[in-house]
């Protein structure tokens, strides 16, 4: 194969398709979780290019999305997809977990430098860690601990950055309510950062000493999770 064309695809409608040079995301199976992340990216203009075994699948999202039918398990396949020119790749297989793995597998042999993994158990996500995996998430158990929290409390939403530390929105405290930020002391009372306040029919507000707490407002908070469930368990 020329050089020239050693990175054209032709996918199951006949449309020629380029591995985008150095961009783009490689998402690979189109459950749920992977048709979420390639959907989302393609609605906000990023290069993706989709690869799904499944011809029902592959039949469904014809047209809707640059999507290759391919078996990603072999490695040869994703040298032929040009996997080399993606700087990302999501491997959205879950279910299948000797798929799940050996997809991941041949990513890290070909080099790819950032690997986005899903898995479906604590078990899993440590076989994909260990193979060379640069991200795994755990969507159901990470959704699961987010509606705990958001079940337990005051909490509206609940977003784990790192290492327990979390964003939240909540509804304030009764005893912020009509004091600024300076005169309520939240960072020194309760270990956390106030970083917004959304006031009803105004536009969100980055919070300053100087900011004002009315009852009806929404702040947006930040800290250890710990130290967020004891400010957000105030009356």
């Amino acid at each position: 194969m020329a050089d020239s064309d050693k990175h054209l695809l032709t996918s199951t409608t006949g449309e020629t398709l380029r591995a985008p040079e150095g961009s783009g995301v490689l998402v690979i199976g189109m459950g749920r979780f992977g048709a979420a992340i390639a959907s989302t990216l393609d609605r906000l203009g990023h290069d993706v290019l989709v690869v799904e075994r499944d011809p029902e699948l592959v039949q469904h999202w014809s047209g809707r999305l640059p999507l290759v039918e391919a078996d990603a398990t072999n490695p040869e396949a994703l040298i032929q997809l040009g996997v080399r020119d993606f700087p990302v790749a999501v491997v959205g297989v879950g279910t299948a977990l000797e798929a799940s793995v050996l997809i991941t597998g041949n990513l890290v042999d070909l080099g790819t430098p950032q690997i986005w993994a899903k898995a479906i158990s604590a078990e899993h996500a440590r076989i994909l860690q260990r193979i060379g995996a640069h991200h795994v998430v755990s969507p159901e158990a990470d959704a699961g601990a987010r509606v705990a929290h958001l079940v337990s409390g005051k909490l509206l939403d609940y977003i784990e950055v790192e290492d327990g530390f979390t964003v939240v929105k909540m509804r304030p405290p009764r005893e912020t309510h009509g004091f600024t930020l300076a005169q309520s002391k939240v960072r020194t009372r309760y270990g956390v950062t106030v970083v917004g306040v959304k006031s009803p029919g105004e536009e969100f507000e980055y919070a300053t000493p100087e900011t004002r707490v009315s009852a009806n407002d929404l702040l947006v908070v930040f800290g250890h999770a710990d130290l967020l469930e004891r400010f957000a368990s105030r009356p």
